[in-house]
């Protein structure tokens, strides 16, 4: 059997002011062919699961691309076009099979909103017979097009995501079964549910997601082998922004829809459950500080979160930690390519003075940039690059860009050329910084943190920032999504 393996991964933030170019896929772009067998094997992803059983059934595979960029504003479209080039040119007629390792929310600038749906649809085009399977995010947008096209969806039933290989693999299972039955027919239907549910409130371990979660499963049997509920990505404005359900079943469209409606029905009555609200950023940060704590408290800045679409780089809770004299902080990384090519020319441990951060206007929330002046002295300067131990993204690399930390009274900094989300521990002590010893971690994040970071630390608190990853959905001037959705339309 023939196969062939993509991956094309990117949540788009439209509020983000920062593009999302060809090079954004990786250390110098997506890899491609042999190269995405090499780096993406026995990864705990979706493609390293699709590779990994692919290679154990000595199946022949094929690899055009794999990328997966931190998410960001909208895709370039010449990018875009590249991605559904490669992956159409690597499928022939004697393919017998396609899996797609995608997000689900990706958004193509002034071209589509519904990338992953339209490029399905082109392979569909071109080859109307290949059975498709697709593993998708939990935040993803599901699409009647994604739908349509494909044979088997699967999504991650966890975040922070910690089933990524899992739900690969339960991708492969179902085609493989279907095309040993020789039964591909589309037997997948969906419910886009009308809320839009906010970031913080879709941790699964806990609370409304959970219970929605839990009740969706309690469903699956034989004949419905997998139910996914996706929360959707509310930071991306696009008619199908939310959350939805998504179900692979052999049961009848009638018997199908009679469940989705159980399930939007079951998850509607705890649409109140699913907002988050914050407290004063002053309030949460002197709790903080009287915190008697015999490990680290975490700070967690995630109005300005890189794993939803935020710069990275708003200094307000960083220089409000500083206003209110809180000391030993470990903080980042904050990404700020202007600073670090100022620091990689001075010597170790000079005194310098750098404006940090507020490098990026966001005129979609109408929010300036507002550097944070700071002096301190440079202690180390390294390449960025460090190997995701896990739980999540195992064995991935990463790549920071060029890195730096810089110290001062209150804290030790780091700072990178890259987007970087914290959801490794790596970020601190590829650079010299032991973070089990800080009295505080100040981290842009939203979710990955958890599995990482809440080991080994006394107490989290959630910080009022400023960015385009707000858990504030007023701030927010949706023109496209769907009406009527809670709590735009409440």
């Amino acid at each position: 059997m023939k196969v062939v393996i993509a991956q094309m991964e990117h949540e788009t933030n439209t509020f983000s002011p920062i593009a999302t170019e060809w090079k954004h896929f990786g250390k110098n772009g997506p890899y491609l062919g042999k190269d995405v067998i090499s780096e993406m094997s026995k990864t705990r992803t979706p493609i390293g699961a699709f590779i990994d059983l692919s290679k154990k059934n000595n199946f022949e595979i094929v690899t055009p691309i794999s990328g997966f960029a931190y998410p960001s504003g909208p895709v370039t479209q010449n990018t875009y076009q590249k991605f559904c080039q490669i992956i159409l040119d690597s499928i022939g007629d004697d393919c017998d099979l396609l899996l797609l390792d995608l997000h689900g929310a990706m958004v193509v600038d002034n071209t589509t909103d519904d990338p992953e749906g339209d490029l399905l649809r082109k392979i569909r085009e071109k080859n109307k017979n290949i059975p498709i399977g697709c593993s998708l995010d939990l935040h993803a947008n599901v699409t009647p097009n994604m739908v349509k096209y494909a044979d088997v969806i699967v999504g991650y039933s966890t975040y922070p995501h910690i089933d990524m290989y899992e739900t690969g693999s339960k991708v492969f299972d179902l085609i493989i079964k279907k095309i040993r039955k020789k039964n591909i027919n589309n037997t997948l239907y969906q419910i886009n549910i009308p809320i839009l549910a906010q970031t913080l409130k879709m941790d699964t371990s806990t609370g409304a997601m959970k219970k929605l979660i839990n009740f969706a499963k309690s469903y699956e049997n034989d004949k419905t082998p997998s139910i996914s509920i996706f929360g959707g990505f509310p930071q991306a404005d696009t008619f199908y922004t939310g959350m939805s359900c998504i179900i692979n079943t052999y049961e009848t469209e009638k018997e199908a829809n009679i469940l989705l409606k159980k399930i939007n029905d079951y998850a509607y009555n705890l649409r109140d459950d699913f907002l988050w609200f914050d407290d004063p950023l002053e309030k949460t940060l002197l709790k903080a500080k009287s915190k008697e704590a015999s490990k680290p408290i975490l700070l967690i800045d995630h109005s300005d979160n890189c794993a939803s679409g935020g710069t990275q780089d708003t200094m307000t809770v960083l220089e409000k930690c500083i206003e209110l004299d809180l000391r030993g902080i470990a903080v980042g990384p904050i990404r700020d390519p202007e600073t670090v090519d100022q620091l990689f020319k001075c010597d170790m441990d000079t005194e310098s003075t750098i404006k940090l951060g507020g490098k990026n206007d966001m005129p979609l929330i109408n929010l300036k940039g507002k550097p944070l002046l700071l002096k301190g002295k440079l202690i180390n300067k390294t390449n960025g690059e460090y190997t995701i131990t896990g739980p999540q993204f195992t064995g991935i690399k990463a790549f920071m860009g060029r890195t730096v930390v810089f110290e001062t009274i209150n804290a030790q900094i780091v700072i990178c050329e890259n987007l970087q989300e914290p959801w490794d521990i790596g970020v601190f002590e590829s650079v010299g910084i032991n973070p089990k010893k800080k009295k505080f971690i100040l981290l842009k994040s939203r979710m990955y943190f958890k599995p990482i970071f809440q080991p080994i630390s006394d107490d989290t608190f959630y910080c009022k920032g400023n960015g385009v990853t707000s858990s504030d959905w007023k701030i927010f001037n949706y023109k496209k999504i769907r009406q009527p959705i809670y709590p735009l339309s409440s």
